[in-house]
C-alpha cells in the first residue's frame, strides 16, 4: 500500500508539471496570436503577417508570424505536443491507479449505485471515450461550422456526462471522470487535428506547394476550444478537496454551473488580449460564483417520512449482529471517525463527509477496510491531526481486525 502511495505521488507530481507546461503554452499562444500587430512594409514583403515585441527576463524579444511560411524550413523547428500527450498519459495512469485499482474505495458508492469494480470501470471508460467520439464526430460534421449550435451541443454532451457520472459513481469519482473526458477531448484536439494540420503546413512549405487555409483555421478552432476548457478542467482537478461540491444532491448541476462560469471568466481575458475590455464579464462571473457558493451552502431539509395508508406496516431493519472484534472496530470508528465521515457530520469544520466517505454502518466500514487500515495504522494521518485523540491501542484494534480479515 505504501509503495502504491509513492507511485501515485510521482505520477501526480509529473501530471501537474506536464499540465502546467501544457496550459502555459496554450495560454501563451492564444495571447500571442491575439496580440500580433500589422508589421511594417519591409516585413510584409518577407511574407510576415503579424509581429510582436516583448520584454522579459532582462531582454527584448521579437516574434513574427508568417502568412505562408519561411522560405526554408529551419533545421530546428519547435513543436508543442508532448506537453499535451504527457499530461494525458500521466492523468490516465493516475485515473487507473487511484480510481480503477481502488474502485471499491474511491469510485463506487453503493448509496448511489451498487456496481462491481468491472461494471464501474466499464462505465467510466464509456463516458470518457464515448464522449470523445461524439465530440470528434460533431467537429467533423457540418455542425462544426456553426459555433453557437456546436457550443450548445457541447454543453448538452458535458451535462449528460455529468448527470450519468453523478448517478453512477461516488461524487469524487464522478467529477474526476468528467474531468478525464474534458482532458481527453483536449489531448484529442492536439492529436487528431492540431498536429496533423501543422504537419501538412510544414510539408507544403517544404515542397513549395499551396497551403489550404482550412488547415490553420481548423487547428486554431480546436486550440480555442482547449483554451476555454482549461479553467473548468483546473477546477475539477482541485475539486476532490471540496466535498461540498461533489457531495451536493445536484452535484452535476454544481459542476456544470462552475464550469460555465469559469469559461465565461476566461472569455474576458481572451477579449482583453484583442483590445476589448468588458469588465461586465468579470462582474457577472464573480456574481455567478458567489451565487453558486450560496446555493451549495444552503442547508437541505431532512426528508419527512409519511404514512400513505393506515394498513401500511413499518418494519425497522436491524443490522446483523457483529462479532466482538467487529464491534470493537465499529466503536472506535464511531468515536474517532464518524464525527466527520457521516451522512450528518457533527464536526465543527466538516459539514459534509470528506471525500464522500461515510462510516455510519458496518457495511460502509467493511467496504473501506483497506483505506481505514492504511490511514489509521500505516500513515497514521487520520483522524486529522489526531483531533479526537485516537490511541495506539485503538489503532492496533483496527490493525488486528484488518490482519484477520485479510487471511
Amino acid at each position: 500500500m505504501m509503495l502504491l502511495d509513492w507511485i501515485s505521488l510521482f505520477i501526480r507530481w509529473f501530471h501537474v508539471i506536464a499540465g502546467v507546461a501544457w496550459i502555459g503554452a496554450s495560454f501563451y499562444f492564444v495571447w500571442l496570436d491575439n496580440n500580433l500587430d500589422t508589421p511594417p512594409d519591409w516585413k510584409k514583403k518577407k511574407g510576415i503577417k503579424g509581429d510582436l515585441w516583448a520584454v522579459h527576463g532582462g531582454g527584448f524579444y521579437e516574434v513574427a508570424k508568417y502568412e505562408y511560411g519561411p522560405e526554408v524550413i529551419p533545421e530546428k523547428l519547435h513543436w508543442f505536443k508532448w506537453e499535451a500527450y504527457t499530461t494525458w498519459i500521466s492523468g490516465f495512469l493516475l485515473l487507473g491507479l487511484v480510481y480503477y485499482h481502488g474502485a471499491a474505495i474511491y469510485l463506487i458508492d453503493t448509496s448511489v449505485m451498487d456496481l462491481t469494480p468491472g461494471e464501474a470501470i466499464a462505465r467510466g471508460l464509456g463516458i470518457i471515450f464515448g464522449g470523445l467520439f461524439i465530440y470528434e464526430a460533431a467537429c467533423r460534421s457540418p455542425l462544426g461550422r456553426y459555433p453557437k449550435a456546436f457550443g450548445i451541443m457541447f454543453l448538452i454532451l458535458l451535462a449528460a456526462a455529468s448527470f450519468l457520472a453523478t448517478h453512477w459513481f461516488s461524487g469524487r469519482g464522478a467529477f474526476i471522470h468528467v474531468g478525464a473526458l474534458i482532458g481527453t477531448i483536449m489531448a484529442g484536439n492536439v492529436f487528431f487535428k492540431i498536429m496533423p494540420a501543422q504537419r501538412l503546413m510544414v510539408d507544403a512549405v517544404t515542397n513549395k506547394t499551396e497551403i489550404d487555409p482550412s488547415w490553420g483555421l481548423g487547428a486554431k478552432l480546436r486550440s480555442v476550444h482547449n483554451n476555454y476548457l482549461t479553467l473548468p478542467l483546473l477546477f475539477i482537478m482541485i475539486s476532490n478537496h471540496y466535498a461540498m461540491t461533489y457531495q451536493h444532491e445536484q452535484a452535476w448541476l454544481v459542476l456544470m454551473a462552475i464550469g460555465i462560469v469559469s469559461a465565461w471568466i476566461r472569455h474576458y481575458f481572451n477579449l482583453k488580449h484583442i483590445g476589448i475590455s468588458r469588465p461586465s464579464i468579470l462582474i457577472t462571473g464573480f456574481i455567478g460564483m458567489f451565487t453558486i457558493a450560496y446555493w451549495v451552502s444552503m442547508p437541505t431539509p431532512a426528508p419527512v417520512a409519511t404514512v400513505t395508508s393506515s394498513t401500511t406496516e413499518v418494519v425497522e431493519a436491524k443490522p446483523a449482529a457483529l462479532s466482538p472484534e467487529q464491534q470493537a472496530v465499529f466503536d472506535v470508528m464511531q468515536v474517532h471517525c464518524a464525527n466527520c465521515h457521516s451522512a450528518a457530520p457533527t464536526d465543527d469544520i466538516f459539514v459534509v463527509a470528506p471525500l464522500g466517505v461515510k462510516y455510519d454502518s458496518w457495511a460502509e466500514i467493511e467496504t473501506k477496510a483497506a483505506l481505514i487500515h492504511h490511514r489509521t495504522v500505516i500513515t497514521k494521518d487520520m483522524p486529522m491531526m489526531n483531533r479526537t485523540g485516537m490511541t495506539e491501542e485503538e489503532r492496533q484494534i483496527i490493525a488486528r481486525w484488518f490482519a484477520n480479515k485479510s487471511k
